[in-house]
């Protein structure tokens, strides 16, 4: 007997299951514990919590009936029209059948577009799972501490199913994007484009916090919040490195670009802060928002550039988002949204970025994937290696998601406000998370006293009421 079949190879399945792994703890605890720690103490507990079925309820419709919209077959081949072309046809992949046969995506492989997977199909769906449950966590920075929590459970699979889905088929699975040479090596657009559009769109619909909790913002625990950023950077390498499908010489460049370009970026953006900044000095939070807008600005082309290339991608947007937060969040229509934690800036203009950059930065030389002999049988070229038109396509591909996403936001929180608040009661935002979850990360020491007392009295009384034996 053998342990698995022919085309599966072990080094690939395990690395991408690994990689998997290390894009899932970005979400958990990544993000929950680095947003946790940077909003208020009140809404600490809401924070993770949101994070936590977030990630749960896109499992779920991801195996159901979202990675093949998202990764299986044109909507247009049981379905005539263009909507083919922006969409899989629904199904589901639980089931040993699917599981367990070779990793398949009808339009890429089967147009001879890049190599066989070399993993099965639930490697494949658990990897891009990883990848669709983080895109909503994200953005959940910009409505913490005033959505809704039922209306955060109904929104989740509903965007998740109707704007994600569609991302991902028309970059990623073969779609029209896809189909016209659209770059985006790992979720510039799909996943940071996406949040930072529809995180922007949902905090205008639901509206902004209480007045008193914007003036006093104060992250509550910023240790918490280095530890989310550190596993944050660090998941990043299943990330970059995952998207190459295969565990050789790409995925090294990816993982190697990914890490220089953040850190040029954090080191950029506490230079500004330090030399043309407001306080004129050098911040954590600061280093922090510039090493996301590294993480998020090479994820496009982490596979397509040489590390010359990531260092400039660094340096450029770094600076862009900079001067973005600290100039352009004085104007309309920004200084009129309550993106609570800027999530339009570090991931949307980053992801923007980014995107644009790889169009001008993709290197010919280096090889995505390789001919037997070992010579070059793809790779890509941006607008200094004289593909102006890759420059385009990025804004192209760009422009279809900010319009999509936003409108299909837009009408979805709509939608929901029919049936549920979007936006908490005020009596509830003064409380925060003891008013919605009946918890506190941090009770105060009193009540926790009250509590410990509580629990040793309760047995004493009931021993009190038994008869006595003697």
């Amino acid at each position: 007997m053998i342990p698995y079949p022919s085309w599966l190879d072990s080094g690939d399945n395990a690395w991408q299951l690994v990689a998997a792994t290390l894009v899932g703890l970005m979400s958990i605890p990544g993000i929950a514990i680095l947003y946790g720690g940077l909003v208020q103490r009140k809404w600490v507990v809401n924070t993770m919590f949101m994070a936590f079925t977030g990630f749960s309820l896109v499992l779920v419709g991801w195996v159901l009936w979202e990675f093949k919209m998202g990764f299986g077959e044109p909507l247009n081949s049981h379905w005539p029209g263009i909507l083919g072309a922006f969409v899989g046809r629904p199904g589901t992949i639980v089931g040993s059948a699917s599981e367990q046969q070779q990793a398949w995506i009808p339009l890429v492989n089967g147009n001879g577009l890049m190599p066989s997977f070399r993993f099965s199909q639930s490697t494949l769906a658990y990897f891009h799972f990883a990848f669709a449950a983080i895109t909503p966590l994200l953005f959940m920075g910009s409505v913490v501490g005033r959505m809704n929590i039922r209306a955060w459970l109904l929104f989740v699979p509903l965007w998740s199913t109707l704007v994600y889905t569609v991302n991902a088929f028309m970059l990623w699975g073969g779609g029209w994007w896809a189909a016209q040479g659209a770059l985006d090596y790992s979720g510039g657009y799909v996943i940071h484009l996406a949040a930072g559009t529809s995180g922007f769109v949902a905090a205008a619909v639901i509206g902004p916090r209480l007045a008193r909790d914007r003036a006093h913002g104060v992250p509550n625990n910023l240790p918490m919040v280095a530890v989310g950023a550190g596993i944050l950077w660090l998941g990043w390498n299943g990330f970059n490195g995952g998207d190459m499908y295969f565990g050789g010489h790409n995925a090294a460049l990816a993982v190697l670009n990914t890490n220089l370009c953040t850190a040029v970026a954090l080191l950029v953006w506490v230079f500004w802060d330090m030399f043309v900044g407001p306080q004129r000095k050098p911040t954590f939070l600061g280093g922090i928002n510039g090493m996301i807008v590294g993480l998020v600005a090479i994820t496009p082309a982490a596979g397509f550039v040489t590390g010359i290339g990531a260092i400039y991608i660094g340096i450029i947007a770094s600076s862009i988002v900079w001067l973005a937060w600290n100039y352009l969040s004085k104007v309309p229509p920004f200084n009129k949204v309550d993106d609570a934690l800027g999530v339009v800036y570090t991931h949307g203009i980053a992801g923007l970025a980014g995107g644009m950059l790889v169009g001008i930065f993709a290197d010919p030389a280096v090889a995505v994937y390789l001919n037997k002999d070992g010579s070059t049988a793809w790779s890509t070229s941006g607008w200094l290696y004289g593909n102006v038109d890759q420059l385009w396509k990025q804004a192209g591909s760009a422009g279809t998601v900010i319009l999509y996403d936003a409108v299909m936001t837009f009408l979805i929180l709509k939608a929901i406000g029919l049936f549920v608040k979007l936006r908490a009661p005020d009596e509830v935002l003064e409380a925060g998370d003891i008013a919605v979850h009946d918890e506190e990360a941090y009770p105060a020491e009193s009540a926790v006293a009250s509590a410990s007392v509580a629990a040793v009295a309760a047995p004493v009384a009931e021993k009190a009421k038994e008869p006595d034996s003697s």
